[in-house]
């Protein structure tokens, strides 16, 4: 029954924008001369099968025209794949790049800008803030007190000029100054290009929480309908995309933002 009501919804579309039909209740009906049976049968499928998500169309490729939703119930196939589960690691890599984009990517160097730079240790990895004591000095400078960790100021100064934010640091004993760049129109250019690498690392995330999805999907290729598969895989790779245009907005103001 299910590998039958997924056929009808994959053909459903195209029957039910046709100007030859005619509606009763919201249910397409046959002219004279015209498979009345499978529109008996697809009007059964939306009858039992509801329609617990919709995603949004997206332009055909080099035609200009909408492609047909893919709206299939979670519930049907929760044994295969948890889509709610696909969402949210989808939209986790959204929020991750709006949290790159408020920390680290803004015209104003702030001390709560260097908090998360990544200082490479003989130890391991560590937040710069868990190293050294950051204050703002002045609008133009900004210090971090090694005094705790004294051994780690090379490292520290290291990566606070690797960050991309064009600083150059200063040492003096276990203080390391940050003079605060003059905001050029080359630093604003510079973290609009940051801010463009940032979010094509994002993407490519995004392509793999749907790679891990769609590989998912194909291991029940031998135990469901061929039709219940591309059903799948249509729905997942326009999640995919849906957040992938989420991402370009974001760009979009981010850029307008930092070039001004």
């Amino acid at each position: 029954m299910m590998a039958m009501a997924l056929r009808c919804f994959r053909h459903l579309p195209s029957l039910l924008y046709r100007s030859s039909f005619t509606t009763i209740g919201g249910l397409p009906q046959a002219p004279a001369g015209s498979p009345a049976l499978l529109l008996d049968g697809c009007r059964q499928c939306v009858h039992q099968m509801p329609l617990t998500r919709q995603l949004a169309t997206k332009k055909a490729k080099g035609k200009g025209q909408s492609q047909a939703r893919v709206n299939i119930s979670a519930a049907l196939v929760e044994d295969i794949i948890n889509l709610e589960e696909t969402n949210e690691d989808m939209q986790a890599v959204v929020e991750a790049l709006k949290e790159d984009f408020s920390r680290n990517l803004s015209v104003r160097t702030s001390p709560g800008a260097l908090d998360h730079i990544i200082v490479m240790t003989k130890d391991g990895k560590f937040p710069l803030n868990q190293l050294g004591q950051i204050s703002q000095k002045s609008p133009q400078l900004i210090i971090v007190n090694m005094t705790n960790f004294p051994e780690s100021t090379a490292a520290a100064t290291k990566a606070i000029r690797e960050s991309g934010m064009n600083l150059n640091p200063e040492v003096d004993g276990t203080i390391i100054r940050v003079p605060i760049p003059k905001v050029t129109r080359e630093h604003r250019e510079s973290l609009a290009k940051l801010a463009k690498q940032s979010t094509n690392k994002s993407k490519e995330a995004l392509r793999k929480v749907r790679s891990k999805s769609i590989n998912q999907v194909k291991k029940f290729k031998n135990k469901v309908s061929e039709d219940t598969i591309w059903l799948l895989e249509k729905q997942i790779q326009q999640m995919a995309d849906s957040t992938a245009a989420e991402m370009d907005k974001l760009l979009a103001a981010k850029t307008k933002e930092l070039l001004g």
